[in-house]
């Protein structure tokens, strides 16, 4: 649970010790023993964990089932005090709770999806729309991934799939339902989590802005945003070989000899024209059935200051369609609401 403190009044190998003894043994010796260790440790907790808690603290506390391990630490806080409360049926019914949340919130909000080809800034945009006031879904942020081949972040490990889980309801439910949200187009998975289901049928046939920008910009946008892997060649190297299946090796091999020379902005040039333009060409197609009519918005990310661009895409949504002079597009293509990154 967000904010949630571990202090365990049995420790791992002494749920070992009491569970086998009450197999074992009897389930009176198993509690005698058990209740020892569980005074000693909230002994301690109360001597140090929670020893500079003020008299009008209110903790609410839970275990797996919401039994005697939290019943026990709950009865001692309130006699010393403190309003302490025990999670009725423990964090197996938080779960349970979330898990449903996962397949109810996401129908009740009416989403803005942003697509378009990598580097475009999609995700710079949905900040600029953070900045001024709209409501956004920075899926990445919560997974911490940039959600492509190479988009973990540095030094930033991923959060288990509960710890997102729990983050993505917490966000859902902030938001107001008659206000759009902006949210970018992602594939199923974003690194190694997994996009609840309801939610990937929520963003499909709903308002659809198709990000575009000029091709040496996106190069780029990319460089300033992997240029950190370049610092890290043993590991851009195993991403890349991850692409042999895909492209060959004659042609990863290229890319790896870019890669050995330092040519940075040759091997991102060919990255995009050769992996991940193709990829999103191929994921348009094969996502959906009949794809939504998408608003055609011209975005340049590398500015100092974008939220004027936001301002303008907001405007746009608000009409329902994209002006010649707000996007420098004319027209409405087809695209699909999933970007898929691969």
């Amino acid at each position: 649970m967000p904010g949630a403190i571990n202090a365990p009044v049995l420790s791992n190998e002494e749920r070992a010790i009491v569970g086998t003894m009450y197999k074992q043994v009897s389930p009176f010796e198993a509690t005698r023993v058990g209740a020892a260790m569980v005074a000693r440790n909230i002994a301690a907790h109360l001597e140090t964990t929670f020893a500079d808690r003020p008299r009008n603290w209110r903790p609410l506390v839970y275990c797996w089932r919401g039994g005697k391990r939290s019943g026990s630490m709950t009865v001692w806080m309130n006699l010393i005090g403190w309003r302490a409360r025990q999670l009725d049926g423990g964090y197996k019914a938080y779960r349970r709770d979330v898990v449903a949340s996962l397949d109810t919130l996401p129908p009740t909000l009416k989403y803005v999806v942003l697509a378009g080809h990598t580097g475009t800034g999609k995700t710079r945009l949905l900040h600029a729309l953070a900045d001024i006031g709209a409501q956004t879904l920075d899926l990445e942020r919560l997974a911490m991934h940039r959600g492509s081949l190479l988009g973990a972040m540095p030094d930033a490990p991923q959060p288990s799939q509960k710890s997102f889980d729990t983050a993505l309801v917490g966000t859902l439910r902030a938001f107001d339902a008659q206000r759009p949200v902006f949210v970018e187009a992602e594939s199923r998975r974003i690194g190694l989590i997994s996009l609840p289901e309801s939610l990937m049928t929520s963003l499909r046939g709903t308002t659809c802005v198709e990000v575009r920008t000029p091709h040496e910009m996106r190069v780029d946008l990319l460089l300033e945003d992997y240029g950190h892997l370049f610092a890290q060649p043993a590991y851009f190297r195993a991403q890349l070989l991850k692409l042999v299946p895909l492209h060959g090796h004659a042609v990863v091999g290229e890319w790896l000899d870019l890669l050995d020379a330092q040519r940075r902005r040759e091997l991102f040039e060919v990255l995009v024209t050769k992996h991940y333009d193709p990829a999103y060409s191929r994921s348009s197609r094969k996502m959906l059935n009949g794809p939504p009519r998408a608003m055609p918005f011209a975005f340049e990310p590398l500015v100092p200051d974008l939220r004027a661009q936001a301002q303008a895409l907001l405007a746009c949504v608000g009409t329902g369609e994209a002006s010649d002079e707000a996007t420098g597009a004319q027209g409405t293509d087809h695209l699909t609401s999933a970007d898929t990154h691969h």
